[in-house]
């Protein structure tokens, strides 16, 4: 048996299903403690996350019964329970005898880590004295891309979708792929969520995930399904706007629409209903929306969560790749030789290619084929002035620009000489 082995002990499935009570006769004060937690978060945090909270509790608190029986409160938790849970928590299968996912390893140890922040900061007397999960026992976060279906994917999804026969499950699926809302922003929808305002048609998302509500504009395809919907024999849920065939719907329903509509489409890569709504913002931000726009259609608090999809913007990248591309190829395809040994050596790469620019103190060599979103910018700025004393360098640029044929820059320092008095 390695040392691994003997400080965690056989690896064993964690007892999820063990009560509180049982944990209550083994280790009042521990179990006393993590009650009063949950009763306290509960009325900060949603209800599906307490449920998380209250099993990661149940789960470590089962554990640390097993691995020392001599434990009798939380403030008797140190840096050996830690270690030994995090490597018993790891070895522990997933679902369907799957490996436990990284994701739901680094969520539990966050969630224990805040437990013992929480309760020092409180300043409860049954708290450890510093606490003993470190920032770097959570894994950190893969900042993966947006999985999102590609335009030839997401054609044939919606066209499958068109030829769905019930409309409620249309509309549905429709309002998702189009809307780029969140499946449990969906299935909160209230029955007036559609309002006009300014002749337009919006939509209310009701207050979500990041505890905030919005209003979006609604397609003109989804303002006439919706009232196609309304004037059907439904099914319909009181009091909301879309229903599942057999009453409120809910994030499971709907992600089996969605798998329908794919599989119908003949897509093979998997597809659910935050994947639409990736899809939504990579075809916004694609085609041109700017970033805060999209933050708010998706209702981000911070644009930080948006920027993840401009990194996916591939015909933005595609466009200026080929165009930044084809100029600098251009440097190289030529066939004119270089020129004598006469110049210096800095000066010879590419000098027949060269534009000479006349600067207030120097050259600018930049080839001629690259444009410069720099050149005049100082000259051309609203803070830019100059007076006599700078007036025969402006002259010589004018000059210099004119017998080069470079027309707005000749005009610019014209300008600029008509300002400060051109002596000619």
């Amino acid at each position: 048996m390695n040392a691994v082995a003997a400080v965690v002990g056989p690896v064993e499935r964690p007892k999820v299903a063990s009560s509180w009570e049982q944990i209550e006769a083994a280790v009042p004060q521990l179990a006393a403690t993590m009650l009063a937690y949950l009763a306290q978060v509960t009325v900060s945090f949603r209800p599906a996350t307490v449920t998380a909270t209250d099993t990661d509790l149940r789960i470590f608190a089962g554990f640390l019964i097993g691995h020392d029986p001599a434990l009798g409160c939380v403030a008797d938790i140190d840096r050996s329970h830690v270690e030994a849970f995090k490597v018993w928590q790891h070895a522990q299968p997933g679902i369907k005898g799957q490996p436990f996912k990284t994701t739901s390893f680094r969520r539990r140890l966050g969630s224990l880590r805040m437990f013992f922040i929480r309760i020092i900061e409180w300043d409860w007397d049954d708290a450890p004295a510093r606490v003993p999960i470190f920032f770097g026992d959570v894994p950190k976060r893969d900042e993966s891309l947006p999985k999102f279906l590609d335009d030839g994917d997401y054609t044939k999804f919606m066209r499958a979708l068109a030829d769905e026969p019930a409309l409620h499950r249309r509309l549905g699926v429709d309002m998702l792929a189009r809307t780029g809302m969140r499946v449990g922003e969906l299935c909160a929808l209230e029955a007036d969520a559609v309002s006009i305002m300014d002749g337009e048609p919006w939509l209310r998302i009701p207050v979500g995930k990041l505890h905030n509500d919005r209003f979006i504009p609604l397609h003109p395809h989804l303002v006439e399904l919706i009232a196609e919907y309304r004037a059907s024999d439904g099914p319909f849920t009181p009091g909301r706007l879309l229903s599942g065939a057999e009453g409120l719907l809910n994030r499971y329903t709907v992600d089996s629409w969605v798998k329908s509509v794919a599989k119908r489409a003949g897509i093979t890569s998997t597809v659910h209903p935050h994947r639409l709504r990736h899809t939504f913002a990579t075809q916004a931000i694609n085609r041109g929306m700017t970033i805060d726009v999209i933050a708010a259609l998706l209702g981000h608090r911070s644009l930080d969560m948006t920027r993840r999809y401009a990194q996916i913007s591939n015909r933005v990248v595609a466009n200026e790749y080929a165009a930044v591309a084809a100029k600098v190829e251009a440097l190289y395809s030529t066939d004119a030789p270089l020129p004598a040994d006469t110049i210096g050596p800095n000066m010879r790469r590419m000098s027949n290619e060269v534009h000479h620019r006349l600067l207030g103190n120097g050259w600018c060599q930049r080839p001629a084929q690259l444009d410069c979103s720099f050149e005049s910018i100082c000259e051309s700025c609203v803070h830019f002035t100059t007076d006599a004393t700078f007036q025969p360098v402006v002259l010589r640029q004018r000059d210099h620009a004119a017998a080069n044929d470079q027309t707005s820059r000749a005009e610019l320092f014209t300008n600029l000489l008509a300002e400060i008095g051109d002596p000619t």
